[in-house]
């Protein structure tokens, strides 16, 4: 999972539900904020849905064009976390609550933070209904969802994590048990999936074989791993020039790659994954395991399936250049929840927060957008405890990167960045509403020719 900003990452997880009693209110590290069960009014000049990565920023955006009296925020779930860092989590660099913060300490001062969940949302009547029926109206309204997970779509899980010898590094409650599995590894096959539908951040699963790889060689047990990367894809990567890098690198390191094969079942009582062969459908493979990774299926969000706001498939449909939806002009998506044709990052959310904001600014005066997103969005591709190739793309998957050097080459400085700057940068700037994206730092490097 990627970090922000010039190398950054997939979205916050919401792994619960918080529910406070009504009236109750909550001090954050860095201000009071209105925290409260039931919304202490029932109209917004702006409504965000979603408190993690693309919520919390556009939230604080808002906030000091309206003011935070006049915004509010709906999320249920009493922490945020920085999801990018659970890659390097699973791998047993970095301590899981590194990633972790009260969701308070990051809403905004005085915004309203709603602790509830979206049940409906009514755009042609411009409000959306809470739990407990609760209706709240708005004027602008911003969906920041993010992505469900569906680790019930594959036959045996989520139960099969009870069991030892398999771990997923995209869930709060599992990816600890991948550092688990990763050390108790004593020898036989160890797999790594990729599904077969949409995913945040696509580097992601393959980041922790890679850091798998390095371990055994740390500690002597390489020669006893037979390491398969299972992907439903059939290409190791969308953009060439990094894609080449990777074939490289699972060249030397004596990986096997298994295209167009998805994860369809775990029987980890007996440590075996069954997979599908997509070229020959119905056509599956039992594969024993010592290790097991799993990236799970993922979707839109079920309140946003059959929405007036979705398309038909249940991603927000907007415009890919102003993120204005398509048919509500006051409606306006960003990050993994809409159906914007880019990799489901945070670096993606970064850069689009500063395009949402500008359009939202115009609209907000009756006219048109104007500034453009060209799709940025990254991936900081671990190759390793100390390396990292610092992936940077666009709509067209052409490299749009930020530094003058080949960034396809595994580097030293780009792994720090990763590790120890970004998630500095997110919670200091990203959050706050002040990073959106690293293409003046670009334009800056290239002499302007970028």
């Amino acid at each position: 999972m990627s970090a922000i900003g010039v190398v950054s990452s997939c979205s916050c997880l919401r792994p619960g539900v918080w529910l406070l009693k009504p009236g109750m209110q909550k001090m954050s590290s860095f201000g009071l904020h209105t925290a409260a069960r039931c919304a202490a009014k029932d109209y917004y000049e702006v409504l965000v849905l979603g408190g993690g990565t693309g919520g919390i920023t556009m939230s604080a955006r808002m906030k000091r064009k309206v003011g935070a009296g006049n915004v509010a925020v709906v999320e249920p779930s009493k922490t945020h976390y920085y999801q990018p860092l659970w890659t390097l989590v699973g791998g047993g660099a970095k301590q899981l609550a590194t990633s972790a913060r009260p969701t308070g300490s990051v809403m905004p001062k005085g915004v309203e933070w709603i602790k509830s969940q979206v049940t409906a949302l009514d755009p042609d009547k411009n409000c959306v209904w809470l739990e407990n029926d609760i209706k709240i109206s708005y004027k602008y309204l911003i969906i920041a969802l993010g992505i469900s997970l569906h680790y019930e779509k594959i036959k045996g899980l989520p139960e099969g994590f009870h069991h030892p010898k398999i771990g997923s590094n995209y869930s709060v409650h599992t990816v600890e048990k991948t550092w688990k599995a990763l050390q108790d590894f004593k020898e036989g096959n160890a797999i790594f999936t990729f599904p077969n539908t949409p995913v945040k951040c696509a580097g992601a699963p393959q980041k922790i074989m890679y850091l798998s790889e390095a371990y055994w060689r740390k500690t002597g047990k390489r020669s006893k791993a037979n390491i398969m990367f299972n992907t439903s894809l059939g290409v190791i990567f969308g953009v060439k020039k990094y894609a080449g890098a990777l074939l490289e690198i699972i060249k030397e390191r004596n990986i096997a790659v298994n295209y167009k094969h998805n994860l369809v079942e775990v029987r980890a009582d007996k440590q075996e994954a069954v997979f599908e062969n997509l070229d020959k459908p119905g056509l599956t493979e039992v594969h024993q395991y010592e290790m097991l990774h799993v990236t799970p299926p993922m979707g839109p969000p079920n309140v946003l399936i059959n929405s007036p706001v979705s398309d038909e498939i249940g991603w927000v449909d907007v415009d890919k250049e102003t993120l204005q939806h398509k048919k509500y002009p006051n409606v306006f998506g960003i990050g993994d929840c809409t159906n914007l044709p880019t990799s489901k990052t945070a670096a993606a959310v970064a850069a689009q927060s500063g395009v949402l904001d500008k359009t939202i600014s115009l609209v907000m005066k009756n006219q048109l957008p104007t500034k453009k997103y060209d799709g940025y969005t990254s991936c900081p591709l671990v190759t390793g405890y100390n390396k990292v190739i610092l992936a940077e793309f666009d709509y067209d998957g052409q490299p749009l990167e930020t530094f003058p050097i080949d960034q396809s080459k595994e580097r030293v400085t780009m792994y720090h960045m990763k590790a120890d700057m970004m998630p500095f940068l997110y919670w200091n700037a990203l959050l706050k509403g002040y990073w959106g994206g690293p293409a003046p730092i670009r334009k800056l490097m290239h002499l302007g020719l970028k």
